[in-house]
C-alpha cells in the first residue's frame, strides 16, 4: 500500500488513459462513501444510463469491487483486466492494479458513467487521477487511518478534500464548522467550491437502513442532480439501492461493516432503535490492529449481555486479540466465526438478534457462511 500518483499516473498513459474514457463521479469520505456510491450508481441505472461502480474492500469476491450494470464483472474478465493492469504497471501496487483495472473495465464497456469510491483519503489516492468528474462529493470526517491521514478531524478533512479540481463544486455531507473550513480552503487553492446539503430535502424511500443513510441519500440526490438524473429516477435508485453489509438482515443476524469509532456509534443508535433487550441479544466482534477499537467495544458491548469476541480470518493485517477485548468488555474469546454462528444457532436461549461487527473482513466472512457464498481470500484496502 502506499500514497502517491506517479506510479498510477504512468501507468495509465501507458494503458492509452482509460481513466478518462468515461464520465465520473468521485466520492470521498470516512464513512458512507461506498453508501452513496451505491444509490448514485442505482439512481444511474434507473434513468437508463450503463454504470460502472468502483469500491472496496469485497465481502467475499474480489470482482465485487469492479461492477458493469450493477453485476461484478465474471471470473475471465477479471483476470484479463488485472493481467491488462499489471502490464502497463508492474510496480502498481495492489489498490493501484485494482483501480486500473476498474478504468480499462469501464473504459471497454463504454459505460455512460462511473462511479468511484475514494480507497483511502483523496489527496494521494489512486482514483485521483481522474480528469475533472462531473460530480464529486465528500460524505464525513471522522478518526479512521490516522496513521497516514492525520490524527484530527482537520487534518483528514484536508487529505479527503485534495479531490477538488478546478471548476468543481463538491457536495459536502454534515461536517463541523471547522472541517467544513478546512475543506473550503483547499477547495479554493484547487479553483473549486463547495456545497453542503442543508437545502436537499429528506428522501421518502430509502432501501438502506439506519438514520444516517438520510444524510447519505441526501448527498446522492445532490450527486445525481449534477449527472442529470430526473426526480423520478433518483426516487427509485435510492428506494431499490443494495449495498450488502451495512445495518443488512440476514435471519435473526444483522451484519455491519462498521470498523471505526463513528461507524460503530451509528450502528449502535440503529440496534437501539430496534429496541431489543440485552439479554436477548448477542455481539460478534472482531477488528484489525490498526483500528481503534475501544471506543468502538465500548459504544456496541453495552448493548449485548453475551458477547463473542474473534479475530477476522485471513485478514492482510493483525487482528485484535479476543482475550484483549474480552478483558475490557467480559465475553467469550477465542472462539472461530463459524463455531461462534453454529453455538448461536444451537443455544437452548437463541438471541432474538445477533449483530456481527468491527470489520468489513468479518461481516464478509459472516456472509459467505449464513447465505453459502463462495469466498476470495480477503484484502483490506
Amino acid at each position: 500500500m502506499r500514497l502517491g500518483l506517479d506510479p498510477m499516473r504512468a501507468a495509465c498513459a501507458r494503458a492509452g488513459h482509460p481513466e478518462g474514457a468515461f464520465p465520473s463521479v468521485h466520492v470521498a469520505g470516512t464513512n458512507g462513501k461506498g453508501s452513496v456510491c451505491a444509490m448514485v450508481e442505482a439512481v444511474a441505472r434507473a434513468q437508463g444510463r450503463s454504470t460502472g461502480l468502483y469500491t472496496s474492500p469485497h465481502l467475499c469476491r474480489f470482482a465485487e469491487r469492479i461492477r458493469i450494470d450493477g453485476q461484478p464483472v465474471d471470473d475471465e474478465v477479471l483476470a484479463s483486466l488485472l493481467e491488462r493492469s499489471l502490464d502497463a504497471g508492474p510496480d502498481l501496487s495492489f489498490f493501484e492494479t485494482a483501480t486500473l483495472a476498474a478504468f480499462l473495465a469501464f473504459r471497454d464497456a463504454a459505460v455512460d458513467v462511473a462511479v468511484l469510491e475514494v480507497g483511502m483519503g483523496g489527496r494521494f489516492d489512486a482514483t485521483n487521477v481522474i480528469p475533472t468528474p462531473r460530480a464529486a462529493a465528500i460524505t464525513r470526517i471522522a478518526l479512521d487511518h490516522t496513521d497516514r491521514l492525520g490524527t484530527t478531524l482537520v487534518e483528514i478533512a484536508r487529505e479527503k478534500a485534495g479531490i477538488a479540481k478546478a471548476g468543481l463544486d463538491l457536495v459536502l455531507g454534515p461536517m463541523p464548522a471547522a472541517v467544513r473550513a478546512a475543506i473550503d480552503a483547499v477547495a479554493s487553492m484547487h479553483g473549486a467550491s463547495t456545497s453542503s446539503i442543508d437545502d436537499e430535502p429528506f428522501p421518502a424511500r430509502i432501501g438502506l437502513a439506519g438514520e444516517h443513510q438520510r444524510d447519505n441519500a441526501r448527498v446522492a440526490a445532490a450527486l445525481a442532480s449534477r449527472i442529470g438524473a430526473s426526480s423520478r429516477a433518483i426516487e427509485e435508485g435510492l428506494a431499490n439501492v443494495q449495498w450488502p453489509g451495512r445495518l443488512e438482515r440476514i435471519g435473526r443476524v444483522l451484519l455491519d461493516g462498521a470498523h471505526n469509532p463513528d461507524g460503530a456509534e451509528a450502528l449502535a443508535a440503529h440496534v437501539r432503535s430496534l429496541a431489543v433487550p440485552p439479554g436477548q441479544l448477542a455481539l460478534v466482534f472482531g477488528t484489525l490492529g490498526d483500528k481503534d477499537w475501544a471506543p468502538m467495544l465500548d459504544a456496541l458491548a453495552p448493548l449485548a449481555d453475551r458477547r463473542f469476541y474473534v479475530a477476522p480470518s485471513g485478514a492482510s493485517r493483525n487482528a485484535i486479540d479476543p482475550a484483549v477485548m474480552a478483558a475490557r468488555h467480559p465475553g467469550t474469546a477465542s472462539l472461530s466465526l463459524p463455531d461462534t454462528l453454529v453455538a448461536l444457532a444451537v443455544s437452548p436461549s437463541p438471541p432474538s438478534l445477533v449483530v456481527v461487527a468491527g470489520s468489513m473482513v468479518l461481516v464478509g466472512h459472516a456472509r459467505a457462511l449464513l447465505l453459502g457464498l463462495p469466498r476470495d481470500p480477503p484484502v483490506a484496502l
